[in-house]
């Protein structure tokens, strides 16, 4: 009998559509590779719904908050439903920026310097000499981030607004200039670096990553060989230094100018990266020679409750 998915999608967070994006290829690749698949758009029933439904494994295929910080995670160990991706207290480490960014430290990951404030503050003034990056705490996909450039005199004043919809509390961090790099983990080895050039916008955002020809990416980064296996190296170092299962991916700043020292920082770890025909972790996972259905298919296999 083919075992039974259940792909758990949509949810209620900011990063709803892309997760139904990555949810419903999931699913007809899972569909491909034999078993059988039950598309779950996720809401505050999922409890009940799980039960009811009595799958063998779990494919989550949520993003941020909900499926991405620990919660859902939770609600499966204790439904006892094998699960894909990071356990809880990975998910909600990875997801809690701040957090993670002192963890990563003390394991000797390089991260951008900053500070945690309230939305309010970092909309009132300066929080720290421009340029700099100001970003959720706990969202993903670069949702609610702003960069302040040098020369701008005040920060964004959407920061002000009594509901600013991203949580209370934002990360201030020092903008690190250069290239965008991103690399993943499967299988608890890094697999190839892309550098990742967005087409519009100044940064890798939102429209960045899920717009068709929002961005170009550059499979083998074209960067010094040494540079090219410390990235390798510190993708692996924070995906264990988070505690991190299955398959994740981190994003880095490479400062390749002739001022900037190679400074390379760890900008994220994904727990949840995303799933769709414009994601990175599929494009990685090709190059390693895996298609996108045995992709899938390693994730079901992979997956177990205790993560």
């Amino acid at each position: 009998m083919a075992k039974h998915v259940a792909v758990l999608m949509g949810g209620w967070s900011a990063e709803r559509d892309v997760s139904l994006r990555s949810g419903a290829a999931c699913a007809r690749a899972l569909e491909s590779q034999g078993f059988k698949v039950t598309p779950v758009d996720v809401d505050r029933n999922i409890s009940a719904v799980l039960a009811d439904l009595k799958p063998d494994v779990a494919f989550n295929a949520l993003h941020g908050r909900v499926g991405e910080d620990g919660t859902i995670q939770g609600v499966l160990e204790t439904l006892r439903i094998p699960y894909t991706h990071s356990g809880v207290l990975a998910s909600a480490l990875a997801m809690q920026k701040d957090v993670a960014k002192t963890v990563l430290a003390a394991a000797g990951v390089p991260v951008a310097p900053g500070k945690t404030v309230h939305h309010k503050d970092a909309g009132r003034g300066h929080i720290m000499t421009p340029p700099y990056v100001i970003k959720p705490v706990n969202e993903g996909s670069s949702v609610g981030v702003y960069i302040v450039k040098q020369g701008d005199n005040h920060p964004p004043t959407d920061l002000l607004a009594d509901d600013w919809p991203h949580g209370e509390m934002v990360l201030v961090e020092r903008y690190v200039a250069g290239l965008e790099l991103t690399c993943a983990v499967l299988d608890d080895k890094p697999l190839a670096v892309i550098e990742i050039k967005p087409v519009s916008e100044t940064f890798y955002g939102y429209d960045a990553k899920y717009a068709k020809g929002g961005s170009i990416h550059i499979l083998p980064a074209k960067i010094k060989p040494k540079i090219y296996h410390r990235v390798q190296e510190l993708t692996l170092d924070a995906h264990r230094a988070l505690g991190c299962r299955g398959v994740s991916r981190t994003d880095f700043r490479y400062d390749d100018s002739s001022a900037g020292g190679d400074e390379l920082v760890v900008l994220e770890v994904n727990t949840q990266p995303g799933m769709t025909e414009t994601s990175l972790v599929p494009e990685l996972a090709a190059d390693a020679g895996y298609s996108f259905g045995e992709l899938v298919k390693w994730m079901v296999d992979d997956a177990t409750c205790d993560r």
